[in-house]
């Protein structure tokens, strides 16, 4: 008797969840690729931007004559030459009704509102002869009072805008109570038998981008084409349209390569509408490129903010409410988000706690400094700090391991979906396989006997441990959300798959990528979805001739809203694709079955592949009565809810007690971002996320003197680490899908900078709270760490150098600039 054994095909190994080396990588990696400031375009000339060394000052005349008469020069513009063509820059995110805003100019007028701002423009034939020209414009100022510090500011003592009345902008409130939410929490710190008050410091920040922005505008075609080092190359087209008079069907926006962003390029900046002016001034293509010292001062920054809350719980650490107020410092002028930054945060400073009650106050507050906006997290970051710093003030004040106040107050696992005092929908989540998870792999409870032990034998190096248990909101999300918050676009985001005569595939998508591997993971989702192999499908972006439509890349929604419309895209294909299958195989379409890029007739070996029936759809000699004679598709996706991403970070860090200096022994993080299209990606976010989040903890600060005058502008001062600087992280993940897409992605862009930061903080405040240290200012320098160390008042926040700050809304001295602050090498102890 003969066994005759049935086999069947392997299916071909899933793209989605491979660690594939990113496409991109190769033309980068090797400088194959054009950055904006590699364009040379024929007669090009080049601009040099004349910026204002006074925080706040009238113009009372700006003399050029000697500029124009430099070499190679061919036209100096000033304010009053651009006055009535220049309109204001955007602010595309009015938080109430009644917010105030100064007009902003691309070139100040007749009064400069913070140091760098751009008062004229050269225009030469080449970038030398632009800067030396630059240095003949000869500027009279009348100094203003600047207006500095953030709580003078809130207080009026001075104004950044005089016309304007006021230095606040706009008032925004949240109450749980009101929106029916929650409970009143007037009444829960009424009846709170334990209250905690704190303030915290959100320093200001830079976002230090690999590239610097670079812009190239050509007027000499039937459109204007302007190339720019920009994360929003659509909404920078319509926003220069609105801007300018322009028509939109003028304006060609293409982002090339773009080196870095983090938000910093998420903006409609004075550089590139003064490049277009110049562009249409002259007739002839003109590009700037800043300098790093010109990014560092004039880019916008990010953070700056002072934070008040108020911590309500009962004996047992119970939490029973939380009320929030933030003076947030939107600088001199409001960009393009500006105003909605903090209020992010607002949703999120709960975090995954069962609040009953919530009350959030901001109030955007004018200052003569560089304008903020997003920075990775933009919002986030400073709510999960304050509250992931507040819980371990809680588990002090009750007694208990940081980590079982945190246990007794998050959502169940079993709870999801679950709907905050703030009324987001968490989807879904599992924060107690994160954090066993996390314990594990960091070895908790031995590090916290070795801390006992240190601090039993009087070490003078303590060991301190940090934990952040957070989550955030992020794939900015439902356009009517947005709409209810007065945002001013949608959060939808659109793709086109077109199916080529040869059976390669061609994604595009609105969002354009700088750095996250768009056309490598769009590449992965295509392949699967459509059965073709991963090297025949391309993707293209970051061209608005080319991508149409689209809402471009931030808040980490590049997967979670634009891969989900590349799926919708690609089951069109497959659906349009399916009468001229069933036509091929002289099948019923209800018969028919699509895996692997094959349609097949179900329980039968009759198919046809998707490459053969697009080679017969271009022929289009034999398609069924009434069918177009294309199988490409677009979709535009709109999300019904944010996504929640959520993780367990965990510190250790070792302080010198003699001489403040810090290092860090050990980092665990496990996050949870639901299904993973690519681990490799995923680890180059999360750890490039790492770091930001640590420089802000440990060295990152943006400082300016009594006169408003940028003090860090450099990389002498403004201190960023290298990779020299950081330690090994030990990554995992756990995976509670999303349900908000087909995929079950969530985003993690950000994760990393949001949680990193309090883990470090409070291991490095854990580490001395013996010493009477609740807090130190950041960055935690060691200078700032030995002086807690030896001003400690056991239970007071004195310890901080700025403790003696007034509260909200009185007056304050400037803030003093820190003192000589240590290199990255001289506080983390090196690589492990």
């Amino acid at each position: 008797m003969t066994i005759t054994e049935e086999t069947t095909a392997a299916a071909p190994e899933l793209e989605v969840g491979k660690a594939r080396r990113r496409k991109e990588d190769e033309r980068l990696i090797t400088g194959r690729t054009r950055w904006t400031d590699n364009l040379q375009l024929t007669g090009m000339l080049h601009l040099s931007m004349v910026r204002s060394p006074f925080a706040h000052a009238t113009i009372t005349s700006i003399d050029v004559s000697a500029a124009q008469e430099s070499p190679n020069v061919v036209a100096v513009l000033t304010g009053q030459d651009v006055k009535d063509i220049q309109g204001s820059l955007p602010c595309a995110w009015p938080v109430t009704e009644d917010q105030l805003a100064p007009p902003h100019p691309a070139i100040a007028v007749d009064r400069v509102a913070f140091a760098g701002e751009v008062v004229a423009v050269v225009i030469a034939r080449s970038a030398a002869a632009a800067r030396d020209a630059a240095e003949l414009v000869d500027v009279d100022y009348e100094d203003l009072p600047a207006v500095l510090d953030l709580k003078a500011a809130a207080a009026d003592e001075a104004l950044a805008h005089p016309d304007l009345g006021t230095n606040v902008s706009a008032t925004w409130t949240f109450d749980s109570a009101e929106a029916g939410t929650g409970a009143d929490v007037e009444d829960a710190i009424r009846d709170a038998e334990v209250l905690i008050e704190r303030e915290y410091r959100q320093q200001r920040l830079i976002p230090a981008f690999m590239e610097p922005r670079s812009t190239v505008v050509d007027p000499t075609g039937e459109q204007f084409v302007m190339w720019s080092a920009t994360q929003v190359p659509h909404i920078l087209r319509l926003m220069l349209a609105m801007t300018l008079g322009v028509p939109e069907s003028k304006v060609r926006v293409i982002a090339p390569d773009v080196g870095g962003g983090f938000g910093g390029k998420l903006q409609v900046t004075p550089e590139e509408v003064i490049t277009f002016l110049a562009a249409r001034h002259t007739g002839k293509p003109c590009k700037w490129t800043e300098t790093r010292s010109e990014s560092l001062l004039a880019a916008h920054h990010g953070r700056d903010q002072w934070q008040k809350l108020t911590l309500a719980a009962r004996k047992d650490g119970t939490v029973t409410g939380l009320k929030v107020e933030l003076l947030a410092d939107m600088g001199a002028y409001l960009g393009l988000v500006t105003p909605g930054v903090p209020i992010l945060g607002a949703f999120m400073f709960n975090a995954i706690y069962k609040f009953p009650a919530y009350h959030f106050t901001c109030r955007n507050i004018f200052t003569n400094k560089t304008w903020t906006d997003a920075y990775r997290g933009a919002g986030r970051p400073e709510a999960t700090y304050a509250i992931e710093r507040l819980m371990d003030e809680l588990a002090v004040e009750i007694g208990v391991d940081p980590l079982e106040i945190r246990e007794k107050n998050w959502i169940k696992h079993e709870e999801f979906p679950f709907t905050t005092v703030c009324g987001l929908e968490y989807d879904s989540g599992n924060y107690e396989a994160a954090t066993a998870r996390a314990k594990e792999l960091f070895g908790y409870d031995e590090l916290r006997r070795e801390q006992q032990q240190r601090r039993e034998s009087g070490d003078p190096v303590q060991l301190g441990i940090g934990i952040s248990t957070f989550t955030e909101m992020c794939g900015l999300a439902p356009s009517r959300v947005l709409g209810s918050l007065n945002y001013g676009a949608g959060g939808w985001e659109h793709a086109s798959v077109r199916m080529l005569p040869t059976g390669k595939v061609e994604v595009i998508t609105g969002s354009s990528a700088h750095g996250q591997g768009h056309e490598t993971a769009w590449s992965q989702i295509v392949a699967d979805k459509l059965g073709v192999p991963f090297e025949d499908v391309e993707v293209l972006h970051g061209d608005t001739q080319i991508s149409h439509k689209g809402m471009d890349t931030y808040g980490s929604r590049s997967l979670v809203v634009g891969g989900q419309a590349v799926i919708k895209a690609a089951e069109k294909v497959i659906e349009k694709a399916k009468p001229l299958a069933a036509h091929q195989l002289e099948a019923s379409v209800e018969d028919l079955e699509f895996s692997n890029g094959r349609f097949q007739v179900r329980g039968t070996d009759s198919g046809v592949g998707l490459a053969d029936l697009a080679l017969a759809t271009f022929a289009a000699h034999d398609l069924p009565d009434g069918m177009e004679p294309s199988l490409d598709a677009d979709a535009t996706f709109d999300p019904v809810n944010f996504s929640f991403p959520h993780g367990t970070h965990l510190c250790a860090m070792e302080i010198d007690t003699e001489t403040g200096a810090s290092r860090m022994r050990s980092y665990v993080c496990v996050d949870d971002i639901g299904t993973v299209v690519n681990p490799l990606i995923v680890e180059g976010q999360v750890h490039g996320g790492l770091v930001q989040g640590i420089a802000q903890a440990l060295w990152e600060e943006a400082v300016y003197d009594e006169n408003g005058t940028l003090v860090s502008g450099s990389f002498v001062d403004y201190t960023l680490p290298t990779s020299a600087d950081t330690i090994s992280f030990v990554t995992d993940r756990t995976v509670s899908p999303a349900t908000s897409n087909d995929l079950g992605a969530k985003g993690v862009g950000e994760a990393g900078c949001i949680a990193s930061t309090p883990a470090v903080v409070n291991a490095v405040v854990d580490a001395i709270r013996h010493y009477g240290v609740n807090d130190i200012l950041m960055p935690c320098t060691p200078e700032r760490v030995w002086r807690a160390i030896q001003g400690g008042t056991a239970g007071g926040q004195a310890a901080t150098e700025d403790a003696a700050a007034p509260h909200f809304g009185e007056s304050a001295p400037n803030q003093d600039p820190p003192g000589p602050a240590a290199g990255p090498a001289d506080t983390t102890g090196g690589v492990q």
